[in-house]
């Protein structure tokens, strides 16, 4: 499957922050999820796929091309929504079509004004005025009306009620239907990853921990709550990691077919991401 965006063993340094070599991709016609605790380098590493931070090694492939070389091209094709990028708080909504026409070749008005009718919101009002769902919601449509082939949606459902959350994700879902169209999407809202998700990528202290597919987390994916003795039995090659409460010890196994074929009583639940993110950020990792 060819892969629209390709990270390659990238890396930044700061005073007191590092992202160490970020690889990932995310293939056509896929949604990758982010996750990851604050300052953990999720938003570095966004910058750096938009060409907004240089990294100082590794490098970045969008559509197969690099920044270097072909850096409007790219753009052209991504549309971004970030929470807290606002366009010009004067614009009235109404404006916002005038100006995307010059800005973007492939602008459609006629997408941006079904848009503005699908999304409720006013041409009448200026953006200063809009509300921070409303405002994301504007970027929404503009980010879905220039013809973009990628979307990254930098934790750009926060300030949604959770029925347009729901309308958003449904029409994520929707827009890499045609198997040419990704989506690259952190968020800190793991449950709408859990519903929309077919990559999940976990940034832990500026490294990547964890970058599964959703098949694989379902297939082979579980939390096992036992006591010390079967914990102990379980082969370490069969959990990535655990958490030890006064009573019991919780695990992540990663290979739940052979636990529950060796340990025919036991109860194991299917893992969320939260799940393994808090596993990942509390437990004893292997």
């Amino acid at each position: 499957m060819e892969n629209i965006l390709e990270v390659n063993d990238i890396s930044k340094s700061y005073k007191n922050f590092s992202l160490e070599h970020i690889t990932f991709s995310v293939p056509c016609g896929m949604i990758c999820g982010m996750i990851g605790e604050n300052g953990a380098g999720k938003t570095t590493t966004i910058s750096c796929i938009m060409d907004m931070l240089k990294p100082d090694s590794g490098n970045v492939h969008v559509f197969g091309m690099d920044y270097e070389h072909a850096a409007r091209k790219i753009k052209s094709r991504i549309g971004l929504v970030m929470d807290g990028l606002d366009q010009n708080p004067f614009l009235y909504v109404r404006d916002i079509d005038k100006i995307m026409r010059r800005l973007y070749q492939n602008w459609d008005s006629d997408c941006f004004s079904s848009f503005l009718d699908r999304f409720e919101l006013p041409l009448d009002k200026r953006v200063k005025d809009l509300s921070k769902g409303m405002s994301v919601k504007l970027n929404f449509a503009i980010a879905l009306s220039h013809g973009a082939e990628l979307l990254i949606l930098d934790e750009a459902t926060s300030g949604l009620d959770p029925v347009m959350r729901d309308e958003i994700l449904a029409l994520l879902q929707e827009f890499v239907m045609d198997e040419n169209h990704s989506v690259l999407i952190p968020s800190h809202i793991t449950s709408d990853l859990d519903k929309i998700a077919d990559y999940i990528l976990f940034i832990h202290e500026g490294k990547v921990s964890f970058y599964k597919s959703r098949n694989e987390i379902e297939e082979n994916y579980g939390v096992l709550r036992c006591g010390k003795e079967l914990f102990e039995a379980l082969s370490p090659d069969d959990y990535d990691a655990y958490i030890q409460e006064t009573y019991s010890v919780h695990v992540l196994l990663n290979n739940r077919q052979a636990v529950e074929h060796c340990f025919r009583d036991i109860l194991v639940d299917p893992a969320t991401i939260e799940d393994i993110m808090l596993f990942y950020v509390k437990g004893v990792v292997r």
